[in-house]
């Protein structure tokens, strides 16, 4: 039995979510929100996409919780960073009542237009087309990432998912 390789695996780059890095937010969430992918029949949502430049070089991955970091206000954009673990440890505040009137939703709309490019996370692994199977697991377990790219001469072809993986 000949093992699985990256190029058995990989939904192609043309069947998975991705966009240039000036797409806001607001834009992101839509594409994520219509993106469907099928693989063997089963259709599943993304939870991420891949950001490219003009000249379609890969920069970078934006995931569902990167969208949501980058609507949150200021305000709490800077506790978190400051107290990353105490974010959510306050007592009731009379002042939250200001979170329910309306400002903060103006506000999360204003950050809804901010490019993507902002929020993205850096490409920690690639792989090639004829990686082996262990060294997507391996890859994927050593760097804690459930979705991988895969290249061909510095181009991406598609991602290898954790879940089609399994």
């Amino acid at each position: 039995m000949e093992s699985k390789r990256a190029s058995d695996l990989m939904i192609p780059l043309s069947e998975y979510p991705h966009m240039p890095y000036w797409f806001t937010l607001r834009q992101a969430m839509a594409t994520l929100r219509s993106s469907r992918i099928e693989v063997d029949g089963k259709v599943s949502l993304p939870r991420a996409f891949l950001v490219f430049n003009e000249a379609y070089e890969l920069l970078g991955v934006v995931r569902r919780r990167d969208i949501l970091r980058g609507l949150e206000p200021q305000f709490l954009e800077q506790k978190r960073q400051s107290y990353p673990r105490k974010l959510f440890h306050v007592k009731a505040d009379p002042d939250l009542l200001e979170l329910g009137n309306g400002k903060v939703a103006g506000r999360i709309k204003d950050r809804a237009e901010r490019p993507v490019g902002d929020v993205m996370q850096p490409i920690k692994v690639t792989l090639q087309q004829d990686d082996h199977l262990m060294k997507i697991i391996y890859e994927m377990v050593e760097n804690d990432l459930s979705m991988i790219p895969v290249l061909e001469d510095g181009s991406v072809l598609g991602v290898v998912r954790s879940v089609d993986v399994l």
